[in-house]
């Protein structure tokens, strides 16, 4: 199998790289400086000359607070980028998947979101991430647009290596309890994205590590796992105050990734627990 990764150096497409060199496949991995997927012309012939039989989009742009005022980039990235790349996959006729994030939902449910939701953002990011969706399945008739959320790997700076980086010789930590979601981790990620190819499941999907939890939860469980000397005490946003607002409930329901896959993804505590063996520090 012959893949084009773009955005091929974040975490995630670090990960899909390595899944897909595992399996045999070859890789043609681009990030911005090869490839800016937001030039039409040049995304349509990346495409045709790569002969690749299918594109999975790692690219995004996710300075989360920064899209409040930098509209015009997080529009072109995460909406008419996807958009070229769907154009582009439909004319070679190949499949694309897309990755969108839970800052679509406004986060006023109390119950996972499910793929029947109906989304409503609440930040210039999760509009511009909700139109890629959009695009990508109007545009590209065998599409996977996958939402995912609180992603996390060894690959690049995330939640759980900044609170690695936060509570390394601190006697205490502060961490939101009003920010709740499904953290999922790179490692476990990869694998069923490449499965989800094989099944051939188009379309709309949910894919996270079983279970939610707010960010206290997240980083006191990883401060546990580690037997630091550190307290980790539970606050509110009103103490950390940012410029886009954040879904306080964004957690999703990965139904139906069993019936299609034969196999949920393993739970978040699990998933953190070998994190931390992989980067070193458990």
């Amino acid at each position: 199998m012959r893949w084009m990764i773009t955005g091929a150096k974040g975490q995630l497409g670090q990960d899909v790289q390595k899944e897909c060199r595992k399996r045999g496949g070859e890789v043609l991995a681009s990030d911005v400086s090869e490839l800016d997927i937001t030039d039409l012309p040049r995304v349509r012939e990346a495409v045709r000359a790569s002969r690749a039989q299918a594109i999975v989009n790692c690219s995004a742009y996710n300075a989360v607070d920064q899209a409040e005022t930098d509209v015009e980039s997080a529009l072109l990235v995460n909406g008419i980028g996807p958009r070229n790349l769907a154009i582009a996959a439909e004319e070679q006729g190949i499949p694309l998947m897309h990755f969108s994030t839970d800052y679509v939902f406004d986060g006023a449910q109390e119950t996972p979101y499910t793929i029947a939701d109906p989304p409503r953002p609440i930040s210039q990011y999760g509009s511009s991430k909700l139109l890629g969706e959009q695009e990508v399945r109007a545009l590209c008739r065998r599409h996977f647009v996958v939402r995912l959320s609180w992603v996390f790997g060894a690959g690049n700076t995330n939640f759980a290596a900044k609170v690695l980086e936060w509570a390394r010789g601190k006697p205490e930590l502060k961490v939101v309890t009003d920010q709740v979601s499904c953290p999922c981790y790179t490692a476990d990620l990869a694998p069923a994205i490449l499965d989800l190819f094989d099944c051939g499941a188009y379309g709309l999907l949910h894919l996270t590590n079983q279970g939610f939890c707010s960010r206290f939860e997240w980083a006191e469980h990883m401060i546990s796992l580690l037997r630091w000397p550190v307290r980790v005490l539970p606050t509110d946003g009103r103490e950390f105050p940012t410029k886009a607002r954040r879904p306080a409930f964004s957690a999703m329901n990965s139904a139906p990734i069993e019936n299609i896959l034969g196999r949920d993804l393993p739970h978040w505590k699990d998933a953190v627990e070998r994190y931390l063996v992989e980067v070193g520090a458990l």
